[in-house]
Formats: structure tokens, sequence, C-alpha cells
């Protein structure tokens, strides 16, 4: 007769289980995970890195550092020259994978210059100049607030005033009425659609001519400051073609479904446009040239 240890039986005589019985509710699913999770490679945020945010989107590179309240912020620029700071640590992606961003080994990365709309450096704490009597004239307000949204810290810097003349026609007479006042002044002028041969071409040959020294006359070949935007930038596959005879803003308009209000569409417009990036190469060059013209020391 065989007897069963005592300890091993149980009140009513059964034999107690040697093994312990699994877990009715399964094991700790995160402490399983938290032990099979793949580790997030470390980058070292080096200047010039182009990063994402994986939090908010935003995609930039780095060009600078500052204290936050949770540690160090890496500093982002985007495409616009837009800058934002981000909190370093496992937030970003590179190359479509998750990074922990780090301060570099060496110590602090110097911040890049900051630039200005035109993509000229900015001159931190610079106050504008008192106003000098040279001028540049454009032929509309809209010319106008273009040159002033990309250019305007620079011009504020260099004190050149940009004035609207409501067209060209009357450029001869603006031009002496301006050097009765002040011969020695210098006058650069930016006009729309001048091709050769156009009105444009002719009246900008005729008072170069008569003030060689203190006038500049230069022209993009577009109808209208609307297409210096890059379609890329306003958000369109190309400008419309309008036919002649056809008011070229309103045809715009009608063709691309911005509604009858003109003034809303090229307000809509200039908020497409961040820097000099978003504007076409042809506008770009002759503002220039015009800016440097009127600084020119006398």
């Amino acid at each position: 007769m065989s007897l069963t240890p005592i300890g091993l039986l149980g009140a009513y005589g059964r034999a107690m289980p040697s093994a312990r019985p699994p877990d009715r509710y399964g094991s700790d699913v995160l402490a399983s995970a938290a032990r099979s999770a793949p580790r997030v490679r470390v980058v070292e945020a080096e200047p010039g890195l182009v990063v994402e945010c994986a939090s908010t989107g935003w995609c930039g590179a780095v060009v600078g550092w500052q204290k936050a309240p949770g540690g160090w912020a890496v500093i982002l620029e985007d495409r616009h020259l837009a800058r934002r700071p981000f909190v370093l640590g496992p937030n970003f992606l590179l190359d479509g994978d998750l990074v922990d961003l780090v301060r570099p080994a060496g110590g602090l990365a110097p911040a890049a210059p900051q630039r200005t709309a035109s993509g000229s450096v900015a001159v931190p704490g610079q106050r504008a100049r008192v106003a000098r009597a040279s001028r540049i004239w454009v032929e509309g307000s809209q010319d106008a607030s273009l040159v002033e949204r990309v250019w305007g810290d620079d011009l504020r810097i260099e004190g050149v005033v940009v004035e609207a003349i409501d067209g060209a026609d009357n450029l001869r007479d603006r031009l002496a009425g301006a050097f009765a006042r002040d011969s020695q002044m210098r006058i650069g002028v930016l006009l729309d659609h001048m091709v050769e041969g156009s009105k444009e071409a002719r009246i900008a040959g005729g008072v170069m001519q008569e003030w060689p020294e203190r006038v500049l006359v230069v022209g993009h070949p577009f109808v209208d400051v609307w297409q210096s935007v890059r379609p890329e930038a306003a958000g369109i596959r190309a400008w419309p073609s309008v036919p002649r005879g056809e008011d070229w803003k309103t045809g715009v308009c009608s063709r691309l479904g911005w509604g009858d209000d003109t003034s809303a569409a090229w307000r809509r417009l200039l908020s497409c446009v961040a820097s000099y990036a978003d504007l076409e190469p042809a506008m770009l060059g002759r503002v220039e040239e015009l800016i440097d013209f009127v600084t020119l020391p006398d």
C-alpha cells in the first residue's frame, strides 16, 4: 500500500497540485512590450541636418540652439526661412526613421546668421536709416507691397523709400519734377512687361538718355507683377493665358476660380510670398539692381 506524503493532501483528502496554475489574466503585456521595443537611434544635431518634428510635422534644417524650460532646444529653419525651437529628445524623424536628437559632442554649434526675406544677412538691432533723397519707383501699389514684403528690411536699413507712380505714361514728367527739387538724387524705376519694342521700353530709353547718371529704368517680362510669383508658391500649376484685350487680372481670377474681387485675390497671393524663393529670378535680379543703383555713394 502506498502512502501519499503528508502535506500533499487537501482538506478533503484530494492531492494538492504540485505546480502553480497558469495566470488566468495572462502575462504583463506592457512589460513584455517594453522589453522588446527597439532602441531609438541617437543622432547628433549638426548644423544643416534636415529633420522633421514627429509631433508637429515641422520640417527644417538645424541652424542653432537656445535654452528652453525643458532643457536645450534645437532651432529648425524651414524652406520659407521661418524658424522654431524644439526641445531635444526622441521626437524627430530623419529620413522617415524616429531618432533621438542630441547636442553634438563638440559642444554648442554657433547659430547660423539670421536672414531677411530677401536672403541677405540680417543685422540684429539695426535701426532704420533716415530716408535718402533717392527713391525706387514702381508702377502701382501692388508692385510696392511685393517689393516691401521681400526687400523691406534691406530698404529700411538703406533708407530707401519705394513709391508707386500709377503707370509709366507720366514717368518723364514725374522725373522732371523730382529733379527740379533735388538734382543730385537717383531714381530707379521698375516697369511691368518691359520687352523689346514695347511702349515701356521706349519710355525707359528716353528718360535714361535725358538723365543718364541719375535714372535707371529696368523692367520684368511679366504682364503684371502677379506673374512674378512662382506658380508653386501660389498653389497653382501655371499662370493661365489671358487673350489680349481682356483685363488680365480679371481673366486670371476667372480661370483660377478666385472670384471677382481682384484686390482680395492679390491679398491672398501676397500672403503666399514668404521670401525671395517664392519669386521668379527675372524679378529678383531687377529689384536688386535698382537697390544697388540708388544706394551708390555720391
